[in-house]
């Protein structure tokens, strides 16, 4: 895309619940620069791939190592007066720990549903949706 899109790429983090095999749990960062709460995602580095950007941003913002899954849809959007473009997969957290940082002060493991309402773009709620469907065809 060489028509001023950004390219950005990012995950919808989950592992499974500490309250039971059959639950999950969501991770959402929140940004203290813009006071919302969001998937991990970022900008894709020169000469990166979108899943190579999606599992640094993950790593980066979380603290976490994870495994990528499916491919779920991506997001177009207006930042800053140009037109961005996020491709998202789902990634199962395997290990890690947080440390806040500017870019990201606090994350949370939340249910879907608690998720889904704690996220600021509606655009990202669909986002949690795709992640459910994608485990229970998977």
């Amino acid at each position: 895309m060489n028509d001023g899109t950004v390219l950005a790429a990012g995950v919808v983090l989950w592992r499974r619940s500490p309250q039971g095999p059959d639950g999950i749990e969501i991770c959402l960062v929140h940004r203290p620069e813009y006071d919302d709460w969001s998937h991990p995602k970022g900008k894709l580095k020169r000469g990166e791939d979108a899943l190579g950007a999606a599992l640094r941003e993950v790593l980066e913002e979380t603290g976490h190592r994870c495994v990528p899954g499916a491919r779920l849809p991506s997001v177009r959007y207006i930042a800053g007066g140009r037109p961005k473009h996020v491709t998202y997969w789902a990634a199962e957290a395997r290990s890690g720990s947080f440390a806040a940082s500017r870019e990201v002060d606090r994350i949370v493991w939340l249910p879907p549903a608690a998720a889904r309402e704690r996220l600021t773009q509606p655009r990202d709620r669909t986002l949690v949706d795709a992640l459910l469907q994608a485990l229970h065809t998977a």
